[in-house]
């Protein structure tokens, strides 16, 4: 069964933050400032590409959608660090509403005459090494699910929420459902819609899902730009440093180096 991940990589798309802006200039000038894209591409390439480039199955396509207008010097960035990553697919569109935008792009790329399986990620998250060989048995084992309904969610709900600094990395475990990481939708041949046209915490009000709870499957990122992030009376979160043993768990399991963190945002 084909598998698709999706990736926006601060597109300025029409709709789809937390963070509103009146005009698509002001998103523009707000997502690609120097400070933020620094921020991205640090995150993305310590803790989101690892896992991506470690799956243990790595017969999927991993969609990245930017904008057309992305100024050059990120774009040659990011071709740079997905050169090793054939998997890896950039697509650049110019601004629109956000749910057509992906679903456009989303489409683009699938066998629509076949069933495939859809998940979302965010640049600054990460999946387990054997997240898509996990996600390909679940559907295995949900045969007669899948096949009765034109939409099923999959949803592993346990891992960690870490921040990444110049020390290494902070992190705690966490049991969180639906958080949009590690989560993943069946969708049957020729249904248009994706996993990007509904909210990762309202997929079980759509359509049936099925819930892990082990093992570990993701890494949420938290950084002072995560959209979620910017609304005012957001409390930061105290994470306590990972000792040589949680650095060895994060690296065996999701591919992330200390070392490398360390180096990057020193």
């Amino acid at each position: 069964m084909q598998v698709i991940g999706f990736c926006r990589f601060s597109y300025p798309a029409q709709g789809g933050f937390q963070v509103e802006h009146e005009e698509v200039a002001d998103r523009m000038a707000y997502l690609w400032s120097d400070a933020r894209m620094e921020e991205r591409f640090r995150h993305f390439e310590t803790i989101c590409l690892p896992g991506l480039k470690a799956q243990t199955d790595p017969d999927f396509t991993f969609v990245i959608l930017i904008g057309e207008e992305m100024p050059e010097r990120w774009i040659a960035r990011l071709l740079q660090l997905t050169e090793d990553f054939p998997q890896a697919r950039i697509e650049a569109r110019p601004p629109g509403p956000h749910r057509q935008v992906c679903q456009e792009v989303m489409n683009s790329v699938r066998d629509m005459d076949r069933p495939c399986l859809q998940f979302r990620h965010d640049d600054d998250d990460a999946i387990a090494v054997d997240f898509v060989a996990l996600l390909r048995k679940a559907a295995r084992d949900c045969a007669a699910l899948v096949d009765q309904h034109r939409l099923v969610g999959f949803d592993w709900n346990r891992g960690y929420v870490a921040r990444p600094d110049a020390q290494g990395l902070c992190a705690e475990p966490t049991v969180t459902p639906y958080w949009g990481v590690a989560q993943a939708m069946a969708v049957q041949p020729r249904v248009r819609q994706t996993v990007l046209n509904f909210a990762h915490n309202k997929i079980n009000q759509f359509m049936p899902t099925v819930t892990f709870t082990t093992p570990d499957m993701y890494v949420r990122g938290h950084n002072e730009h995560n959209d979620s992030r910017q609304k005012k009376h957001v409390k930061p979160a105290q994470l306590p440093r990972l000792d040589a043993l949680g650095e060895t768990l994060f690296r065996d399991r999701f591919a992330i180096d200390a070392d490398q963190v360390r180096r990057i945002f020193a």
